[in-house]
């Protein structure tokens, strides 16, 4: 085994993030070596990725769909094992370096908290571990000395512009500003947004995205949520993370200093570009995204968040300022409604009705939470509160 050679995990590896990073190591065989992957559905697709990169564990959620995935694999010697224990299990083997994390959800919170504990190198796309796990997650990723990279293009842009040692952070920045694209809807009218439907919603005009985060971003809820992950993979208090939307998405985030100077990174909108940061951090390394053509561009604009299309960001800092656990009431209750909105059981403005209405009613009751299984605990009460509201919008 060559020691110079990066062994990789990637959790969610048929999503979007997961076949950027396979195209990201595809370019780079020297350098990587894929150990695991794993999916939730799409089994042809994950197939494929085993034929390609010959890892010797896939995850599977069900015994039906490994069953399919070891017939797609004869004879390939890719073990195929199932469940959520089998994902932990994987992300925190003792021959993996680097743990990609792109499932979607809180789902992926237990393999990146596995991860934490083992010391890994985590590349963090899956917001929601930080979302739902929080100070946790965050304990957890500092008691086993792992080393946590942000993939999330706001938050790698503002980890790009801060040096490397993390201790002086707080003394440069005054506060850090998220860009936006605004999503599909940036210039409708607030009062036709009952109106929207998931075709339209998926429609992203920059990125290329899941249907669940394209929903969010349609709502602003990613943003809300990237709010809530600053305030923690920074250390900031949450006044001090600020979002403006700028339609071009090209300069993908801000640090802006004690001493006024502001820091930014920019970039063409694709994903491949903080991926390949992450995987080669500290250096840097093709990662097959176009180069930005200056001369090309047209005006870089921004805008203020307009409260009355987007009401759903202002719940991050609602979120924030509310008992702990009120974070992953809102994540839990968003994939829910998300969810709903795209089977058509309720409307694009009922997403907000349903984050709001279940932090409203659980944020009051929220006893302490000291574990991983307070936070699931709490992730399944807030489902089933925001099931029930669903199923009054949806009457």
């Amino acid at each position: 085994m060559n020691p110079s050679v990066q062994r990789l995990v990637i959790l969610g590896s048929t999503g979007s993030v997961g076949t950027s990073t396979l195209d990201v190591v595809a370019r780079h065989p020297e350098r990587f070596e894929v150990v695991g992957l794993s999916a939730f559905q799409r089994m042809d697709a994950l197939a494929a990725q085993c034929r390609q990169f010959r890892p010797r564990v896939a995850v599977v959620p069900t015994e039906e769909r490994a069953a399919v995935l070891r017939g797609l694999l004869d004879g390939v010697a890719t073990e195929v094992v199932v469940g959520a224990q089998a994902l932990c299990d994987m992300a925190a083997a003792s021959d993996v370096d680097s743990v990609m994390a792109a499932i979607v959800g809180a789902a992926g919170l237990p393999p990146c908290m596995a991860a934490a504990r083992a010391g890994k190198r985590l590349l963090l796309a899956n917001k929601e571990a930080l979302v739902v796990g929080a100070g946790l997650f965050m304990q957890a990723v500092e008691e086993g000395g792992a080393t946590l990279l942000p993939i999330d293009s706001e938050h790698s842009a503002i980890f790009q512009c801060l040096p490397e040692d993390r201790g002086t952070w707080a003394q440069r920045i005054d506060h850090i500003v998220l860009t936006a694209s605004g999503g599909p809807f940036r210039q409708r009218a607030p009062d036709s947004l009952h109106d929207i439907t998931p075709e339209q919603a998926v429609a992203h005009p920059n990125w290329v995205m899941g249907r669940k985060i394209s929903v969010d971003s349609a709502t602003m809820m990613n943003k809300a949520l990237e709010v809530i992950e600053a305030r923690w993979l920074f250390s900031l208090e949450p006044e001090r993370v600020q979002v403006v939307i700028h339609p071009q998405s090209i300069i993908h985030s801000m640090v802006v200093c004690r001493d006024a100077s502001v820091l930014a990174q920019l970039g063409t909108p694709d994903m491949r570009v903080p991926i390949t940061y992450g995987l080669s951090y500290p250096e840097r390394i093709e990662s097959g995204a176009p180069r930005l053509d200056f001369l090309q561009l047209s005006a870089l604009s921004f805008e203020p968040v307009d409260p009355l299309r987007f009401p759903g960001l202002q719940l991050a800092w609602e979120a924030l300022r509310a008992p702990a656990g009120s974070t992953a009431v809102l994540n839990a209750a968003n994939e829910e409604a998300v969810a709903a909105f795209l089977d058509r059981r309720i409307r694009f403005t009922d997403i907000h009705r349903v984050n709001a209405g279940t932090i409203e009613a659980l944020a009051p009751r929220l006893g302490p939470v000291t574990g991983i299984g307070d936070l699931l605990a709490l992730d399944e009460r807030a489902r089933t509160h925001a099931r029930g509201a669903i199923q009054g919008l949806a009457a």
